[in-house]
């Protein structure tokens, strides 16, 4: 591991232990070059996973593209980053559960639609107009009705 300091390559791990998220491993390092010390995260690789749009086209697996779109909903609505990173991650943890190489963006635009439901109402309904495309007012009111019911 080089140093983001001096660049040196010669560090070693003075303490390690799980990160928060218990997802990864938090390692203190220190550089026996210049003595300064810094942190890294390790985490298990996964395999990648290619999403296949509407379109048919297909593209690696963007987590930041999920955030986005779960940020934009939840936009002035009273929900912490901490239960975002929650919603986002449990999706993460379903998809790649499953165990496939590649997955339509229904599913996953489902997945997201469907944990938002639980966590806020104006939230869903403002992430299903986006992802479900509402065409008029009517679809839109179809869709509220679905979810009052």
């Amino acid at each position: 591991m080089k140093c983001p300091f001096c660049n040196k390559d010669n560090t070693r791990v003075v303490d390690s232990r799980p990160a928060d998220d218990n997802s990864s491993i938090r390692r203190r390092r220190q550089c026996d070059g210049c003595g300064k010390r810094f942190t890294t995260y390790e985490k298990v690789e996964t395999i990648p996973l290619i999403v296949i749009k509407k379109d048919q086209t297909r593209e690696q697996y963007d987590r930041s593209k999920v955030e986005a779109g779960v940020l934009r909903a939840c936009y002035k609505r009273p929900i912490s980053v901490a239960k975002i990173n929650e919603l986002i991650d449990a999706v993460e943890v379903e998809l790649f559960n499953r165990e496939e190489k590649e997955i339509d963006s229904k599913s996953i635009g489902e997945s997201v639609m469907e944990r938002l439901k639980e966590l806020d109402a104006v939230a869903y309904v403002r992430f299903a107009s986006v992802y479900r495309e509402f065409k008029d007012v009517n679809t839109f009111m179809d869709e509220l009705k679905k979810f009052l019911k």
